[in-house]
């Protein structure tokens, strides 16, 4: 498994309607996708319109070629992308190490 982080920074003052849609697109569009095992959301505290985004896949192209490039990829933008400030910075990541509750 690889873990795509995706640092979202959203418009200022859209915090309560951007937290519901993200929760919106990723049960109804990523949790639905080939290869998805599982996310996390974590919310800035001193930067309230900054997101983390963790998702993890089978796969680097399990995301960017299965995911990506499919029109699940378009509907997922259509429900988060109108808060963004700016496109996020993604990337992936293999675990090295782990401890502690998640």
């Amino acid at each position: 498994m690889i873990l795509e982080v995706a640092d979202i920074r959203i418009r200022p003052g859209e915090q309560t309607a951007f937290d519901a849609a993200i929760e919106r697109g990723l049960t109804t569009v990523i949790a639905k996708a080939a290869g998805y095992r599982g996310h996390r959301v974590l919310k800035g505290i001193e930067s309230p319109e900054r997101y983390l985004l963790t998702i993890w896949w089978d796969s680097v192209d399990a995301h960017n070629v299965g995911f990506r490039q499919s029109p699940a990829f378009a509907e997922w933008r259509a429900i988060v992308g109108p808060f963004f400030a700016h496109a996020p910075q993604v990337e992936h990541f293999d675990r090295l190490t782990e401890s502690g509750e998640r």
